[in-house]
């Protein structure tokens, strides 16, 4: 059965949808079956694998809002383990859209629990808000990712994050857990930098990942050819980084 795994956080700029494809990427590169969500309006995990988010036919909305299945929109990607559920422009509509509806939090679950035996890992790219869209990420999810930049707001939106968290426990999903916390865009130069560091391992023992990911212009120009950057610069830090997250996601969850 998949590992679900919602990657939140409401603070843009974090390295969220980095985290997302490359994550996805180097789990893929891992051997290990991976499907992709892009559940963010912006399409950013979508073109950010090549797909021209312009030219996206059927995508997750189209799952949450007009009951299409899930498999009729995944996409197969430019390596054979990584799958794509792609996004387009309309999922922006979507959060309106479902309002009103009944169960509205939960309508991403079973379509993901429809696919679950394919993949080890399902990885969701939420948006930059705790909107409902994230929400049905979170209710769909064993657990959260938090890709977090190490400073001072950042600690501020966490505990906004995790009281979200806290809610969708109480109220839709009992077992959600905290898969880790990554530190992202990370410069060990900086006094803030390692002080914010040394309080999430603190607050979050045994959660926050060993890998950190430092600033790289390579990571940045990745998403602009479309490729993850393993893809783009095997050799460079920020893909040697991103694999060796990978091994430690990947050594939690085991092959059974």
């Amino acid at each position: 059965m998949s590992r679900i795994i919602a990657i939140v956080n409401q603070k843009g700029g974090v390295g969220k949808t980095t985290s997302a494809i490359n994550l996805a990427a180097s789990l893929a590169a891992l051997e290990r079956p991976v499907l992709l969500v892009d559940a963010d309006p912006q399409a950013n995990a979508t073109s950010g694998l090549g797909f021209d988010k312009n030219a996206v036919v059927a995508g997750i909305y189209d799952v949450l809002v007009e009951g299409a299945d899930l498999s009729s929109i995944i996409l197969k990607t430019s390596l054979e383990k990584l799958h794509l559920a792609p996004s387009q422009i309309d999922l922006a509509g979507a959060e309106i859209e479902l309002v009103g509806r009944e169960g509205r939090e939960s309508i991403l679950k079973p379509a993901l629990e429809s696919v679950a035996g394919r993949y080890d890992f399902i990885l969701i790219d939420c948006p930059p808000s705790l909107g409902l869209l994230t929400v049905n990420a979170l209710t769909a999810a064993h657990s959260v990712f938090i890709p977090i930049q190490a400073e001072y707001y950042a600690l501020e939106g966490l505990g906004q994050l995790m009281s979200t968290v806290e809610l969708v426990r109480n109220g839709l999903n009992p077992q959600l857990e905290i898969e880790g916390i990554l530190l992202t865009m990370f410069d060990a130069r900086l006094n803030l930098a390692n002080q914010v560091a040394a309080e999430l391992k603190q607050h979050f023992a045994g959660k926050v990942y060993k890998t950190v990911i430092n600033r790289s212009v390579r990571l940045a120009e990745a998403p602009s050819h479309g490729k993850p950057i393993i893809l783009y610069d095997v050799n460079s830090g920020g893909a040697q980084s991103y694999l060796a997250l990978a091994r430690e996601v990947a050594a939690h969850h085991k092959k059974k």
